[in-house]
């Protein structure tokens, strides 16, 4: 497609019984987990896996981590020697909280990734080092079912399941952590003792499962693996624990040319797409498998579009798919190139349609929001002013609109970490460059169009009628900042919503010492 790929990555860029085992720095052997500093020919790729090159941090050390004896021990020592720790997964975090100049030791978990089925839980086990890609390639293939995770591949579940996790199939099957029974996860104890734990949605851990449901990656300890099995699943076999994958998808794109969109059609489409989604936004809805992300790249990308897939078998679906094109061009006097993709296999679908890793990430700023309807026309305006700005060259930046709710909003607020069940839709704001030189003046548009798209409520998306807060797996560190978030609500509100307080609690009973932080960490009360 003439839209970036780079522009489309800066768009979406995007766990029975309870079970306690002690573990101790002796467990291990350094051969097991050697301990990697800036002189080991490793140590450089390791540091630069994050995906936002902004990022670059110089820890005194890396231990690769395999297993929880390894997690255990590298956890151990560095509590004994008073470092800070910081843990990655598939490296796609938005800020630095892994890659930061006070972070002394990275624990690696990219080659702990086993997805096994684990007869004891009657769940899958999947380990924090796994990414989406190849989750959903053993779960399909190897028992034809699948969780409604995230589009981009190369994420990792570590960070990705703690804070609430999302994707094409959400609307449909809810969010990744109502499918969530259980955590493996190193803590450690105010004696600064280090030690694994295993905590289910049904154990006397449950707190602590709680907590991983949408309370967000780097706050209680280090996941060693996570245990995938359906609220409410009572089967026995791998096959009756998830969700079915659909066989095959429907997908066509919307190709809108920049230079003959007018300010009144770009209003008009937006406006299209959030009345559809406010109106098809129920489980039962013949829409609950249609997702349709709204690519927006800025006006010097020539092109934006409208990325759209829905379950092959549900009944009429073409004829649902001619539809929803439709209510998208409704009223609108030059319409978009229509792209009939057709159907294919559920599998090599999704691997087409979804983002891959790239080998050479970009700088990059993204800043989100919740919403429960579609934005004012005055909210619109600001969308359409910030990416039609003349003064601004950023064709890898982009507004992202992606398609939320339905069965995610059946499940109470307080059922999960993950607080916002009442919504329709998200929003990602992507502002992606190349050069450090450039790193003002992206970072000034990209908070300068999301303060004029909430300039009403203090610059960010305070919770009212159309707002939800933000999503903790799109972290701003701006909503912490005064001199950017205006409107007198605390970011832990804006992201947990009335969910905070308990994740403090656990936060205190679990991690007592504050071991694991960041800069928008849970803090403990008081």
């Amino acid at each position: 497609m003439p839209v970036s790929r780079r522009g489309v990555l800066a768009g979406t860029a995007v766990a029975g019984a309870a079970l306690a085992i002690p573990g101790t720095a002796s467990a291990v052997t350094s051969a097991e987990a050697p301990k990697m500093g800036p002189g080991d020919p490793r140590y450089q790729d390791l540091v630069t896996r994050g995906q936002n090159r902004r990022f670059v941090g110089r820890p005194d050390y890396i231990r690769v981590i395999r297993s929880p004896q390894d997690a255990v021990a590298a956890v151990q020592e560095a509590v004994r020697g008073g470092k800070r720790i910081a843990v990655r997964g598939g490296g796609h975090c938005f800020e630095d909280f892994v890659d930061s100049s006070d972070i002394e030791v990275v624990l690696d978990m990219s080659t702990n990734n086993d997805i096994t089925w684990d007869p004891r839980y009657r769940a899958f086990s999947v380990g924090s080092g796994a990414i989406l890609e190849n989750l959903y390639k053993e779960l399909f293939f190897g028992w034809g079912v699948t969780v409604p995770g995230g589009g981009c591949l190369g994420v990792g579940v570590g960070g990705h399941f703690a804070g609430g996790g999302y994707g094409p199939l959400s609307r449909k099957y809810g969010s990744v952590v109502d499918h969530l029974y259980g955590v493996e996860i190193v803590v450690v104890d105010a004696r600064g003792r280090a030690r694994t734990v295993v905590a289910t949605r049904d154990n006397e851990y449950r707190d602590l499962w709680w907590a991983h449901t949408g309370g967000g990656g780097g706050n209680f300890g280090v996941v060693i693996r996570y245990l995938l099995r359906s609220s409410g699943a009572t089967g026995r076999t791998p096959e009756e624990s998830l969700p079915k994958a659909p066989a095959a998808l429907r997908s066509t794109l919307l190709v809108y040319d920049w230079s003959k969109t007018t300010q009144g059609d770009f209003v008009r489409t937006v406006r299209n797409w959030f009345t559809f989604f406010e109106q098809h936004n129920t489980p039962d809805s013949p829409y609950a498998t249609l997702y349709a992300p709204f690519v927006i790249t800025q006006q010097k990308a020539g092109q934006f579009l409208l990325s759209t897939q829905i379950d092959a078998a549900v009944p009429d679906s073409e004829q649902l798919m001619n539809a929803f094109n439709a209510a998208i061009t409704d009223g609108v006097q030059v319409k978009p190139q229509t792209v009939d993709i057709g159907v294919g296999p559920f599998l090599h679908l999704t691997m087409a349609r979804s983002i891959g890793e790239t080998a050479t990430p970009s700088r990059a700023k993204y800043k989100a929001g919740y919403l429960k309807k579609g934005y004012t026309d005055a909210q619109i305006l600001a969308m359409y002013r910030g990416l039609t700005d003349p003064a601004y060259d950023g064709p890898d930046s982009s507004i992202l609109l992606v398609p939320y709710g339905g069965k995610v909003n059946t499940v109470p607020s307080n059922a999960t970490a993950a607080a916002q069940r009442d919504v329709m839709a998200k929003m990602v704001l992507a502002a992606s460059w190349e050069s450090a030189t450039d790193d003002a003046k992206h970072l000034a548009w990209a908070r300068k169009v999301y303060a004029d798209i909430y300039r009403d409520t203090g610059g960010v998306p305070v919770p009212n009628a159309i707002s939800a807060g933000s999503y903790i797996n799109y972290p701003d560190t701006d909503l912490a900042d005064p001199a950017y978030n205006k409107s007198g609500v605390p970011w832990h509100d804006l992201y947990y919503l009335g969910n905070y307080p308990r994740l403090q609690q656990i936060k205190a009973k679990w991690d007592p010492r504050n071991v694991f932080h960041h800069k928008l960490s849970i803090h403990q009360p008081g």
